[in-house]
């Protein structure tokens, strides 16, 4: 086979064995994955998917950052076709509750799972979530101070961002913990409450 034939199905296995990787790890946490599991689950070599990624710390950074990926392209992208400010701070609210309530990921928000997983452990993989987590946090609080410099919002936007980050994360664990759609009911009113336009 051609080289370059072999680059692409090396990539295309890649990617299968990512979007598998990412649904064990919302479940069973970073910890859970090794390249023995995933090739069993995927019927795939032992030393293929070795071969991919070389270790299992380096799979746990290939699986953090797919996972963002998938993260990005349900929450953060869809919002940007609103305009910035309160338009689409409320996308980014209602995007990510979406996101964690249909299950793009069987257990739920993937980074506040692996978040607590790795939250007091140092080193490269805690470093991966932390960047994942931050720039997403950090998103929300750009586009809190967006609305408020507008004059849309009266509050201050470093407390809204965090109140607004916080509920998001509450309905997340409370649903994957007690089920039902209760706590994003409740992370709805929350939001909208506190995203009331300016007087």
């Amino acid at each position: 086979m051609p080289a370059d034939g072999r680059l692409a199905r090396g990539a295309a296995t890649r990617r299968v064995v990512l979007r598998r990787a990412v649904d064990v790890a919302s479940v069973d946490g970073l910890e859970g994955l090794s390249l023995g599991r995933l090739a069993t689950e995927l019927e795939l070599s032992k030393s293929g998917v070795f071969a991919l990624f070389g270790s299992k710390e380096e799979l746990q950074l290939a699986t953090i950052e797919a996972a963002f990926t998938i993260f990005e392209s349900h929450v953060v992208t869809p919002s940007l076709d609103l305009p910035p400010g309160l338009p689409r701070l409320r996308a980014i609210c209602e995007n990510w509750l979406d996101y964690s309530e249909n299950r793009v990921f069987p257990g739920g928000c993937f980074f506040f799972n692996v978040g607590a997983e790795f939250d007091a452990r140092p080193g490269r993989v805690h470093d991966a979530v932390a960047a994942a987590s931050g720039s997403f946090a950090a998103f929300i609080r750009e586009t809190a101070l967006e609305a408020v410099a507008l004059g849309q919002v009266d509050a201050d936007p470093e407390v809204l961002a965090f109140e607004l980050h916080a509920l998001g994360r509450a309905a997340n664990a409370d649903a994957v913990l007690n089920g039902g759609p209760a706590p994003y009911a409740l992370a709805r009113r929350a939001i909208n409450a506190r995203l009331a336009p300016k007087p």
